[in-house]
């Protein structure tokens, strides 16, 4: 464990606690395949890192009330949702060092019970009797949908380029991290400054967790990962170390990058050949620098907050993202 992640968890560990209880509790399904599907899905190692951003963006901004923890189930099990269904998509094989949920309880159940989250979330969302918060919801569930329709429609494609891969995590990783935040600031009655500046904190932290969510299946350790690595080549996702790569290299070694690439069934050796080109030619630096950057800008757009401990958290949590190994 990193010295950053373990003062970050000796700040975080009772609200990290709290949400757990609260995400177990305002489950609620009355059918016990779905309460087995959704808490298979749920309580199999995620960060619990949407939520948590609105729990502390609340209170950055003064939220006193009682609801903060229930609040912010809506974007674990609108997460959840997600990944039952974009398991499903990518063929996936295993999600967080377990069998993906559709392999376990079919694909059918899989669906339904990513619907079943996705309509959990919204209803907890109109418990905060806030329209702006039901619209935000809604918005970043569309965004999703076709930030998906969009990958899957680019599905291997060597002719992505930067700005479609930002488009496409832009809504689906960036936008639900940007709406937790901004969320936070809606039920903490937040003003109209406050909560845009919380928008752009997490829109930028997003980009830069994706980023660096990218670099990890080219450089960590599967064990660690919770994923074969090397599962987003397998799956077709051409993410930006291999887009600023590709679009760097000499011909011969780009055509070996295009072999590796299109073959998917690649061994542990051509693997290991591919990510010494995308060294090589600059693909994984290029990919840090920029998640660095959405960094620092993050962290800027808290600049507008008055010196506290949840804005140092807020801070570490952006610092971490891009620290990461796993």
């Amino acid at each position: 464990m990193t010295d950053l992640k373990r003062r970050l968890l000796d700040r975080i560990g009772e609200d990290l606690a709290a949400i757990e209880s609260a995400l177990a509790q305002n489950l609620t399904p009355y059918l016990d395949l779905v309460s087995e599907t959704a808490r298979y899905i749920l309580f199999s190692g995620g960060k619990r890192l949407r939520p948590l951003l609105m729990v502390l963006s609340a209170r950055l901004c003064g939220y006193s009330g009682k609801k903060d923890k229930k609040f912010s189930t809506i974007f674990e099990y609108l997460h959840a949702a997600t990944l039952l269904h974009d398991d499903l998509v990518d063929g996936a094989a295993v999600r967080r060092g377990k069998p993906v949920a559709h392999s376990v309880y079919g694909n059918e159940t899989a669906v339904l019970v990513g619907d079943f989250l996705l309509a959990r979330s919204l209803s907890i969302a109109a418990e905060t009797g806030l329209l702006e918060v039901i619209q935000a919801i809604a918005l970043i569930t569309e965004n999703m949908s076709q930030g998906e329709i969009e990958q899957l429609s680019k599905k291997g494609s060597l002719s992505l380029t930067e700005a479609d891969y930002l488009q496409i995590i832009e809504n689906k990783t960036a936008g639900l991290i940007r709406g937790a935040c901004r969320v936070g600031g809606l039920v903490a009655g937040a003003s109209k400054t406050q909560v845009r500046r919380l928008s752009d904190f997490g829109y930028r932290l997003g980009i830069a967790f994706q980023m660096a969510d990218d670099l990890l299946d080219y450089v960590a350790d599967s064990r660690l990962l919770g994923k074969e690595v090397g599962a987003d080549l397998r799956e077709g996702k051409l993410t930006l170390p291999v887009i600023h790569a590709l679009s760097q290299a000499e011909p011969a070694d780009r055509d070996r990058m295009v072999e590796i690439i299109q073959g998917k069934h690649f061994d542990p050796a051509d693997f290991s050949d591919l990510v010494r080109l995308l060294d090589h030619y600059g693909g994984i630096a290029y990919t840090r620098e920029k998640a660095s950057g959405f960094v620092g800008s993050a962290k800027e757009a808290l600049s507008g907050f008055e010196p506290s401990t949840t804005k140092k958290t807020l801070m570490m949590i952006a610092d971490y993202a891009l620290a990461r190994q796993y």
